[in-house]
């Protein structure tokens, strides 16, 4: 399981992507599709057509990472949809996504909050 914090930056690129497409092709894609850089640090996560898996791209400062996850049975019913290429999720929506779940109805704390020193 990849390890998901708060401060993460999650692209969900809207369209499809092929599968065929291993780490290179990915990173293409977020550069010229998502107008993002793929050495950012972001991760960047992908769906194929059918909707039965779902590939994630990380560079973790030293290479990339491409994890991936296929179904064993139904589809990944949420996906984002709407003009632009990439939508942002935060870190709990991401985990909620990948057990195939929709992550338009869940809450959490924001990522970081004033600590009050006296109490």
């Amino acid at each position: 399981m990849i390890q998901i914090t708060p401060q993460m930056r999650i692209l969900v690129a809207v369209e499809p992507a092929d599968f065929r497409k291993g780490i290179d092709g990915l990173a293409r894609v977020c550069r010229q599709a998502l107008r993002s850089d793929p050495f950012s640090g972001a991760l960047f996560v992908f769906r194929n057509r059918r909707g039965k898996a779902i590939k994630i791209l990380a560079y973790d400062g030293q290479g990339f990472w491409l994890f991936q996850k296929r179904l064993s049975q139904g589809r990944f019913g949420f996906w984002p949809t709407g003009a632009e290429a990439a939508k942002g999720l935060q870190a709990h929506e991401l985990q909620v996504l990948l057990n195939a779940g929709n992550p338009e109805g869940t809450q959490a704390p924001a990522p970081w909050r004033r600590v009050d020193p006296g109490g």
